[in-house]
């Protein structure tokens, strides 16, 4: 567990430079928003989850699987994280930020990683 990294991973790099050849200027790990995400595109007061599929227990996808062995403790502990998650994204909207998730499966492609992307931006503008 030690070795797993919680900031700049692969899938959160993917997203990076994505958003940087989208040119979209964005900052990085915010400690004093909840929930600490990942990127925050402030002018438009948008933030953007990179979560691992695992971790945050994706619907429907190969990669949130729970571990056989000690099967009480990480149920526990991923129905924790996703929780938890869903109280720091309540708690942006109400301070009037805009939250996104970007799950680590969806990072593989690129194509369909801008197109989302890309419709992060685009929102703004209709505004």
């Amino acid at each position: 567990m030690s070795r797993i990294k919680s900031k700049y991973t692969k899938p959160e790099i993917s997203v990076r430079k994505t958003l940087f050849g989208l040119k979209i200027k964005f900052r990085m790990h915010n400690k004093k928003l909840p929930g600490k995400p990942d990127i925050i595109i402030p002018k438009i007061k948008k933030v953007i989850f990179v979560n691992g599929c695992f971790w945050h227990q994706h619907k429907n996808c190969l990669r949130q699987a729970v571990p056989k062995s000690n099967q009480k403790y990480w149920k526990n502990k991923l129905e924790k994280n996703t929780s938890r998650q869903k109280n720091d994204i309540i708690k942006l909207r109400k301070a009037g930020w805009k939250s996104y998730i970007i799950w680590e499966c969806e990072t593989k492609d690129e194509n369909k990683l801008t197109k989302k992307l890309a419709k992060i931006n685009e929102k703004n503008r209709n505004i």
